[in-house]
């Protein structure tokens, strides 16, 4: 399955024979480096071509919030998305309404607009209300990733399992293509925490979705979080920006401040 979405199962580090070609640096008024505009690419989603074969890893930076920090008044979460040589590919900001945020916490429905350095709006993710309840196995999580907007590539669905966050990523006609597997504890102290990305057998590791350690005055008085997401280059890009969308829901379902602002630990 996966062979058909252009990339071969291979464990990690192995090298793809792909040689990343220069860049140039974009900087931005405020400073920010933005990578260059990608050309396009035929049968590429507009906006998904910053995901190419440039690109093997993606880093998000959660931005801090002044008045979450201050007050403990739930805003809306915003995103920095980095490639490997710290320039911006995309920003992300959650849309949803303060009444949801404040009242529903971590297991708040969302939108999520993610925009490239055009201010186009390339990818959205939206997660609808779920149960988070470890006995309604029937109403488990899931992630819808569309690009462009309106239109599906594919989704993240949660399995449901006794001790393991375990994921599905699926492609647009519901196709699983990838598997995610998760810690059984995912609240560790100065250490890092990882998703293995697997192929459908769960044999082969060919991704991760790492939540990095931030330092331990933002672990406990921030629910601002800082991830990496490694895949193959050769990877579709469809299934990259779904990989995103993955990133996302792992970071509210267990790493965003619940509404007793204590973070999540374990499955559920």
């Amino acid at each position: 399955a996966a062979g058909s979405y252009g990339f071969q199962a291979q464990p990690m580090g192995v090298p793809g024979g792909f040689v990343v070609p220069p860049v140039q640096n974009q900087p931005t008024m405020d400073g920010t480096i933005w990578m260059p505009i990608p050309p396009s690419i035929p049968n590429c989603p507009p906006g998904l071509e910053y995901l190419t074969q440039q690109i093997d890893q993606i880093l998000i930076h959660q931005q801090l919030e002044i008045l979450e920090i201050v007050t403990g008044f739930e805003e809306n979460n915003k995103y920095e998305l980095k490639n490997a040589l710290g320039q911006r590919v995309y920003f992300a900001a959650e849309d949803t309404d303060c009444l949801t945020r404040n009242c529903c916490g971590s297991s708040r429905p969302f939108t999520i607009r993610i925009v490239d350095n055009l201010g186009r709006e390339v990818i959205t993710l939206q997660r609808p209300l779920r149960c988070s309840d470890c006995c309604c196995p029937c109403c488990l999580q899931e992630l819808e990733v569309q690009a462009p907007p309106g239109t599906t590539v594919g989704y993240v669905v949660q399995n449901w399992h006794v001790c393991l966050p375990k994921f599905t990523i699926q492609d647009e006609t519901r196709k699983d293509i990838l598997k995610i597997t998760g810690p059984c504890v995912v609240c560790r102290c100065c250490e890092d925490i990882h998703f293995e990305v697997k192929s459908l057998d769960e044999t082969c590791t060919v991704g991760r979705i790492s939540k990095q350690w931030t330092g331990f005055v933002q672990e406990m008085f921030t629910d601002a979080d800082n991830f990496g997401i490694s895949f193959p280059m050769d990877l579709d890009v469809k299934m990259k920006a779904v990989m995103i969308g993955a990133c996302f829901l792992i970071d509210f379902m267990f790493f965003e401040h619940g509404g007793n602002k204590h973070q999540r630990a374990g499955v559920w």
